[in-house]
């Protein structure tokens, strides 16, 4: 018997609920015990995802993509897998051992950063979330740490059919470097630019941006670009193990994205708290606001 081909065509404009498309990132601290290797939070990724559906369930109009950070799987990978920040990657003729521990090096982070993305999938499944996984190693490709290219022709398909794509911290080939980890941060950068999000939804342990971190008695309701510098000294590293920079980085990250759509608002938050995660789905300003100057 053979097979019978249908094809669909799905159109590039027909994304729905451009005006209330909202990213929501999970953060690694949140996820993931970062003081331990290799350790999920189960209970914390079934609550968080039954939130999630309970808020898309209740605003009809919510359309969503979703990351995650890598916590304790990515970061503690980086780490042991030393050789990934200290050999280069084309070694000369003659080296080839130190290639090979480049790449198995570069395997085991991407193996670790899977793994998390597994159980954060397993949690939505159960949730009874309709979602996708992008895994950023198959699909971008970077050129000396900055991405150079990703197709978003999936995932935009994904957003046509009503799925909530999943996106999460990974590394991936780099033309120059061998391979380099890209943050969910630095991958909502260049996502941000080809679709309209809205909303950034940043949920972590802390439940906010703070001024005197690690004292943690004042809180930063709004950052803008002018005002970075004034709070800039107080703001944190993070809680754990993390490569990619903690609170500041994280910080500064969002700053260079509003200022280069200035419409765009992004929160953090605790998604520790429970309800904290719908409530910010549902619209409620919770933690810190980072905007642009009017």
């Amino acid at each position: 018997m053979g097979w019978i081909t249908i094809h669909i065509h799905i159109g590039w404009g027909k994304i729905v609920n451009m005006d209330n498309l909202v990213f929501l990132k999970l953060g690694g601290s949140l996820i993931t015990d970062k003081t331990q290797p290799y350790t999920p939070r189960l209970d914390k990724l079934a609550q968080l995802a039954f939130e999630i559906k309970s808020a898309v369930s209740s605003n009809p109009g919510l359309n969503l993509v979703l990351g995650h950070g890598s916590g304790s799987f990515g970061h503690y990978a980086v780490k042991d897998q030393s050789s990934l920040l200290n050999l280069p990657p084309f070694s000369p003729k003659g080296q080839i051992e130190n290639e090979r521990t480049y790449w198995k090096g570069f395997s085991e982070v991407w193996f670790r950063a899977s793994q998390l993305n597994r159980f954060v999938m397993e949690a939505l499944n159960k949730a009874g979330i309709a979602t996708i996984a992008f895994p950023p190693s198959a699909l971008v490709s970077a050129q000396d740490g900055t991405i150079k290219n990703w197709d978003m022709s999936a995932l935009r398909s994904a957003l046509d059919a009503g799925l909530v794509p999943v996106i999460y911290g990974d590394i991936v080939f780099d033309e120059v470097r061998g391979g380099v980890v890209l943050s969910t941060e630095t991958l909502l950068f260049y996502l941000a630019q080809l679709l309209p999000i809205k909303r950034v939804l940043l949920a972590g342990l802390e439940a906010a941006v703070w001024a005197d971190f690690p004292a943690r008695l004042q809180i930063v309701r709004k950052i803008t670009p002018s005002s970075f510098k004034s709070v800039a000294d107080g703001i944190g590293a993070s809680h754990g193990m993390d490569v990619t920079g903690g609170m500041r980085s994280k910080v500064e990250e969002m700053l260079g994205l509003v200022k280069l759509i200035p419409k765009l608002i992004v929160q953090i938050f605790s998604g520790e708290e429970a309800g904290n995660v719908e409530k910010a789905l549902g619209g409620e300003e919770l933690g810190t606001l980072i905007a642009a100057d009017k």
